[in-house]
């Protein structure tokens, strides 16, 4: 494929691959053909043996013929994308032409960006990259395959969703009063997903008292306390402990 201005490929949500501009999604219909794209792309630039494709594509129920399945998928792969973009043969790799979009990628570096902008108070900057990483971290990575192989990445994925909405909520309420709705939503999304994260709890009570809502903050110190003494056998931490406290002044 010739003239390429760069790629995009998205691997969270619905799959999608553009080279210069046309989209290939279609040229790639089958679920392994787009698994083992995916596999290729998460693992670059290192170049994969055969045996780890076989493993990711079939895991521990590979088919008698794997090896000459195997080749085939590459063949087609190597039709769709470019011959170009696939490289080696006995073990493999995909090189991306620049510049290169890859969602999973943008999502931990848009995170790195809203923390780094967070501990220095830069929050126009926090805000923009925290909603970045939300976009991509929300969605299912490589949604309806089921490979052990992605366990490593969904989690890491998972982790980067609860930290860029620790960020986003942080940076609301430090901005001004028109952000707290989204300081409160984001809040609540966390304590959901992470119900013994205390830092999601501590952010919603910031996000209600702040919106005038003290007795509500004072009951989610009070879920909190019974969720870790049901599940730990513990108490708040100190950090939420004083600002309980304080609400209480």
């Amino acid at each position: 494929m010739q003239d390429r201005a760069g790629v995009r490929v998205q691997l969270c949500g619905t799959f999608a691959v553009e080279l210069g501009g046309r989209s290939l999604a279609e040229d790639l219909p089958s679920r392994q053909a787009r698994t083992l794209f995916a596999f290729l792309v998460l693992n670059r630039p290192q170049p994969m043996a055969r045996d780890a494709l076989v493993d990711a594509l079939w895991g521990e129920s590979p088919p008698a013929a794997a090896a000459n399945a195997l080749t085939v998928l590459i063949s087609k792969l190597r039709s769709a994308v470019g011959a170009d973009l696939i490289r080696g043969r006995a073990e493999l790799a995909v090189v991306l032409p620049e510049p290169a979009h890859v969602d999973v990628d943008r999502a931990f570096v848009a995170l790195h960006t809203a923390e780094s902008a967070v501990g220095a108070r830069q929050w126009d900057r926090a805000w923009y990259a925290s909603l970045a990483a939300l976009f991509v971290a929300r969605r299912t990575l490589l949604p309806g395959v089921d490979a052990e192989w992605l366990d490593g990445w969904r989690r890491r994925l998972a982790d980067a969703r609860l930290r860029a909405l620790e960020c986003y909520a942080t940076t609301c309420l430090a901005i001004d009063a028109t952000e707290l709705p989204g300081a409160e939503r984001s809040a609540r999304e966390l304590v959901e997903l992470a119900p013994l994260r205390e830092t999601g709890h501590l952010l919603l009570m910031r996000a209600l008292a702040a919106g005038g809502n003290e007795a509500e903050a004072l009951a989610c110190y009070g879920r909190l306390r019974m969720i870790l003494s049901e599940e730990l056998g513990t108490e708040p931490g100190a950090t939420v402990q004083r600002y309980y406290h304080q609400l209480l002044r």
